[in-house]
């Protein structure tokens, strides 16, 4: 397996949920000519809300812990995949499974969807900022 310095798993991290974040909003944005103009009013404004809700409270306490759990390495170079726990790899084909099948049901309205995927996504996107944050604080050292 290819290994690396903790910092470049801490930018991994980083642009990996930079980049799944970015995705899902571009997603709920191509729904939205399929809805109208107060859906995706609607679909923005309670996507920011709720993008704001899931950073604060849930996914920054996750990059934080991350950060952490990355940072207490001692070795000079460690596995590529150790960036996250080999338990939130379960997780992560869960949501994506999860995903895959809400985007493809007809049974939940895209003007429904959109807001829960740009605050998915904006929430990631905005979390991500501390992993940047922390490697900015640690390479200046």
């Amino acid at each position: 397996m290819p290994r690396v310095h903790k910092y470049f798993l801490v930018l991994i991290s980083g642009l990996l949920w930079t980049g799944v974040g970015l995705f899902l909003i571009r997603l709920a944005f191509k729904w939205f000519a399929e809805l109208s103009s107060n859906e995706i009013y609607f679909a923005i404004g309670a996507g920011l809300l709720l993008g704001g809700i899931i950073a604060y409270f849930g996914f920054s306490g996750l990059a934080l812990k991350n950060i952490n759990r990355i940072n207490q390495y001692q070795n000079a170079k460690i596995c590529i995949w150790a960036f996250q726990k080999w338990t939130t790899y379960l997780l992560i084909v869960f949501m994506m499974s999860l995903g895959i099948f809400m985007r493809n049901t007809p049974y939940i309205p895209k003007y429904l969807l959109s807001p829960m995927y740009i605050g998915i996504g904006s929430a990631l996107f905005f979390a991500s900022f501390h992993y940047y944050l922390f490697l900015i604080k640690n390479i200046k050292k």
